[in-house]
Parts: structure tokens; sequence; C-alpha cells
């Protein structure tokens, strides 16, 4: 950027310009001593004119306190731009820590069997040379609340967020081991139970199309790392057309392009089965084997 400016007149005018002002920008950044990161007791930053901008979420939440004895601490967290503050009171008369978001990760901690009821998510700071910044751990009072700061802080930050549709079987089903033993997708799994419960007798199920807007809702809500139920007014076929639209958007078919072939080879066998039997299809296709998860995703 430097070369491209300063390769005409022009761009010295611009140059000679924004220098001078981003230097005492930098001064007097400095002069309020304020060093992004962990806040302490002493930080008692007083309001600022970017308290002014419009929040883009705020709310409480409890922070975990880094020592020997894990205690939590509420808090109320105001998000702004690519900056994450916390405050003892609504009222953001003091700050007590400030969170630089950019080049962060922002995680779901999975539920700990042995201490339910604690909606967990962690904040992990980028590091920088010989610094060690450790996570933030924060919890939220519910479910929902707490997948909807991962969402917001992930769109911030500017990373895909944890996406299903597009992505593999198996990279999809080793990343939701952490909310509990899964062989499919939850996705999959919520479309079928519910496609069992209501579609069974409903003519035209996977041929007559959902509602578009309904179907988007669903897959953004997926894609942005929720587990949305379908509601039991749901149209069955707008639940059809997000799995179809699923499947349709996986890198590899559910049968793999190498064993296509054979799958067909062995219809007329499988098409005298009641039921299609993996362990069946793994026996019958002797060259090569078929993953767990293609197996169990046939099944269900």
């Amino acid at each position: 950027m430097f070369h491209s400016l300063c390769c005409d007149t022009a761009g010295w005018g611009l140059f000679l310009i924004v220098l001078p002002t981003a230097f005492f920008w930098c001064l007097a950044a400095r002069s309020k001593s304020v060093t992004p990161g962990e806040g302490g007791p002493g930080l008692g930053l007083p309001h600022s004119s970017r308290s002014m901008e419009r929040p883009l979420k705020a709310g409480w939440l409890k922070k975990q306190q880094r020592s020997l004895v894990k205690n939590w601490q509420q808090r109320y967290f105001v998000l702004r731009g690519s900056t994450l503050t916390y405050h003892k009171d609504d009222k953001e008369t003091t700050v007590q820590g400030v969170i630089q978001l950019r080049f962060s990760k922002v995680n779901e901690m999975p539920p700990n069997s042995d201490d339910p009821g604690k909606y967990l998510f962690e904040i992990i700071p980028r590091t920088t040379g010989d610094r060690v910044r450790y996570p933030y751990v924060l919890m939220a009072n519910s479910q929902s609340d707490m997948e909807e700061w991962v969402r917001t802080l992930r769109r911030v930050i500017g990373v895909p967020t944890s996406g299903v549709f597009g992505k593999s079987l198996m990279d999809t089903v080793t990343y939701e081991q952490r909310f509990g033993p899964h062989m499919v997708p939850i996705l999959v799994q919520k479309c079928v139970e519910f496609i069992k419960e209501h579609g069974l007798n409903e003519e035209g199920i996977f041929r007559l199309p959902g509602q578009d807007n309904a179907v988007k809702q669903f897959r953004d809500a997926f894609d942005a790392g929720e587990r949305p139920s379908f509601p039991s007014d749901t149209d069955v076929h707008t639940v059809a057309s997000l799995l179809k639209l699923y499947l349709r958007e996986l890198p590899e078919p559910v049968v793999p392009w190498t064993q296509y072939q054979n799958f067909l080879d062995y219809t007329p066998v499988m098409c005298g089965f009641k039921w299609l039997n993996p362990v069946r299809l793994h026996q019958l296709h002797k060259p090569a084997t078929v993953s767990e998860y293609t197996k169990s995703t046939i099944k269900i």
C-alpha cells in the first residue's frame, strides 16, 4: 500500500495528509494506557465516544476467572465493531476489560454431564509473539442465548461458521460428536424423524416442493451452528425439501462415486429385501468397504 501511495504526486499528497493524523491518533491512544485483553480491577476505563455507537449485541454473561478456583463473575458484555467490552452494570459506566476479536476464534464448549445446565463458549485470542493469550470462557443463560452470541461473534470475526451444507459427511459427523454420539448429521436425523412422524402418508413426499422461505430459514439456522427443531405445524414438504437440498449439496454423494456402479449392480438383489441391511450390503460389496457414515445414512 505504501508503494502504491508514493508512486505519484497525488499519492504523496495523500500520504502526507494521513501520516500526521495517524501519528497524533496513536499518541492519544497510548496516553490512555489501554492494552487490549484482560482488564483488571484497576482498569476502570470511562465512557468513550465509541460508546455512542449502537451495539451489535449486548447482554449479561458469566465470565470464568483465571485462578485456581474457577469462580464465575456476572458481567455485562457489549459488542461494537470487532471489540467486545465487559462491565459491572448495564450502564457501561466503567470498562472492566476489552477483548479484541480480530483473528480470534469462537468455539462452543461441549456440555458436561457431571455439571449440566451450563451453556459455555470460549473466545481464543490470537497469540502474538511470545505472549500467551488465554481463552475467555463465558457462560450464557440458555442454549439459544449461547448460540446467538457464538453466531454473532463469528460473523464479526468474519470466519466461516460451523455450517453443514456443502461439507462432507465425515467432517460434519466428526464435528458434531461434541454434542453427543451421532452416526449421521443432526440435520439428517431431525429431518428423518419429522418425516417419519408426519409424512409417511403424505401424498407427493419428496416430489412436491416445500416453502422456499422456510427452507432458507432452516438452512441458515443449521449453517449458523444451531440445531433447531421443527414445530409440529411445519409443512412436511418443507422438511423433505431441506433434506433433499442437503443431500444434493454434499461434495460426494451418500453412495460414493467409487462404489456407485457396484451399488447399481446389486440393485436387483436389494430390491428383494424388505429392509436394506447395511451389513448385508457390506458383504455383497467385496472389492471395497462402505464407510460407517454412508451405511448409517442409507439405513436411515
